[in-house]
């Protein structure tokens, strides 16, 4: 059976670390806030100091980190992944970064035998904690095989998108059609309330038509009970978004939604709400409407 590291303890990465251990699979665990670490450990985990130390002990170490300069210096910097590996390592980032820095990861990790894929994943806290997330994944199609037993117990769609890179760049486009999602939802509902409809109702009615997606399932839920806690925070949706742009001028591609969606969680974290729901974006259109959504 294949060792396996987790690197990332976070809202996704703990959760999604816990199904593989929770598999059977050999853990080695490493974070910078111990709380997450402790946990894992009591359910047997091992913990270890530093990304070199973890990939040292494994055949396949994953990564899940806020933004493309963290993961750079966790596979790259001072004892770093890069430091502990050796031939026959695969390493995993799960993490959604600029695809031009996978690009650069897994060039430069070719000077340990290290394959590298980006895998990054979407489905929010929900998936991670029932292994049901959308994997993408970018990189040597022969090093995604031989870790396909590890990947099915995090995900249920894994895709294989293409060479490195690739996952990046269809988790760009992802976040193009989440962003979308969430800002249309505020808008509907904060329609639908001051023309003086059940918003609810709305939600029913829409739900099993055209419009119908993941958003519409699982999100007006959450709002009508005056839950924004994140299952996916603002700030991070924002860094995607961010990405998108990024790499959109790098391609010269025009985004002009995208832009204006970018803008609107700008507008957010502006507003102090960066930790909450990327569907509380929907605080926005609040603000902007002068009013606020009806809960229970």
């Amino acid at each position: 059976m294949l060792s396996v590291g987790y690197i990332g303890l976070g809202i996704m990465g703990k959760p999604m670390a816990h199904n593989v251990l929770k598999a059977g699979f050999p853990l080695v665990v490493h974070n910078r806030s111990q709380a997450a670490v402790e946990e894992l450990c009591r359910e047997g985990a091992i913990p270890a100091h530093s990304p070199e130390e973890v990939a040292k002990q494994v055949d396949v170490i994953f990564t899940n980190l806020p933004d493309s300069p963290n993961v750079e210096v966790v596979a790259l910097g001072r004892n770093g992944i890069i430091e502990g590996g050796h031939e026959g390592l695969i390493y995993v980032d799960n993490s959604t970064i600029k695809p031009s820095v996978s690009r650069k990861i897994a060039q430069m990790m070719k000077s340990k035998d290290v394959a590298c894929l980006d895998a990054p994943v979407s489905g929010g806290q929900i998936g991670a904690q029932e292994g049901t997330l959308s994997i993408m994944v970018g990189g040597p199609e022969k090093a995604l095989k031989k870790i396909l037993p590890i990947l099915n117990v995090i995900g249920k769609k894994i895709t294989y998108v293409g060479g490195n890179g690739a996952g990046q760049i269809a988790k760009a486009a992802n976040q193009i059609m989440v962003a979308a999602q969430m800002v249309a939802l505020g808008e509907l509902l904060i329609l639908s309330q001051k023309s003086g409809v059940d918003a609810k109702k709305v939600i029913e009615a829409i739900r099993g038509g055209a419009a119908q997606c993941w958003t519409l399932d699982h999100k007006p839920t959450r709002l009508f009970a005056g839950n924004r806690q994140p299952g996916f925070k603002a700030a991070l949706q924002a860094k995607d978004l961010n990405i998108v742009i990024e790499t959109a001028r790098e391609y010269d591609v025009p985004l002009p939604m995208t832009a204006v969606n970018t803008q609107l969680f700008h507008s957010m974290i502006a507003m102090g709400m960066g930790e909450l729901d990327n569907s509380a974006v929907i605080s926005v259109i609040e603000h902007l409407a002068s009013t606020q959504l009806n809960t229970n």
